[in-house]
């Protein structure tokens, strides 16, 4: 959860509980709505943003977004949700993450022809998808890697406030894109490397690899 206050989990659940209840009386499920708000925002970042319209792209991608916090009151309303319903929505939002910093790597890259913009933009896809893996493959083994300056609520406010920004309507803030992408990429970085350390301290960390551990370390990640 967020470490912003109106972001906190007492903060969402007045919003979520009750829309989940509704959308549950009416037949939607927790794994409906993580995959229908997953495929909204993905479709807007990959239109809306590549086209030119970042402050309607911001608006809708938010929406979705914060739509998507509804699955978790949906699980845990209609008896905890399941491991399965974990994995997919962990999934969707790393595949939201990847498909905001696409959109907005297009814009960059032949919208504003920009390439120090292209540079911090892909630096936040790439650590966006790090920052999590990092996570999970340490609780994979049983380590501790989470923590760190930013999450995703922050990484996800600041990427779309700025882009947001940029593209007004009435007095646009150019350089609000670039900044938010390069103050994103260097918390992102940052982040990363808090994780590592985290890992690293963890206990067990220096326990010497089990044989069949050492097996799985040499195949490559599918």
């Amino acid at each position: 959860m967020s470490k912003l206050p109106f972001l906190s989990r007492a903060a969402v659940a007045g919003f979520t509980t009750p829309v989940a209840r509704a959308l549950l009386r009416v037949g939607f499920t927790a794994d409906g709505v993580t995959i229908i708000a997953t495929a909204a925002a993905v479709l807007a970042a990959l239109t809306l943003f590549p086209s030119g319209h970042l402050f309607a792209g911001a608006l809708v991608i938010w929406f979705f977004v914060m739509f998507d916090m509804i699955d978790g009151a949906m699980a845990r309303q209609s008896g905890g949700g399941s491991r399965f319903g974990a994995v997919l929505d962990a999934t969707c939002d790393r595949i939201s993450d990847g498909a905001v910093f696409c959109g907005l790597l297009w814009w960059a890259a032949f919208g504003l022809r920009d390439a120090p913009l292209v540079v911090a933009t892909m630096i936040c896809l790439v650590t966006s998808q790090v920052i999590s893996y990092i996570k999970a493959r340490a609780e994979a083994s049983g380590l501790r890697g989470d923590g760190g300056l930013i999450e995703r609520p922050e990484r996800l406010i600041i990427g779309l406030v700025g882009a947001g920004l940029s593209d007004l309507p009435v007095v646009p803030l150019t350089p609000a894109l670039p900044i938010a992408m390069w103050l994103l990429a260097a918390a992102s970085l940052l982040t990363c490397a808090q994780r590592l350390h985290n890992v690293r301290h963890s206990p067990g960390a220096a326990e010497p690899l089990q044989p069949a551990e050492r097996q799985d370390r040499k195949k490559p990640e599918s």
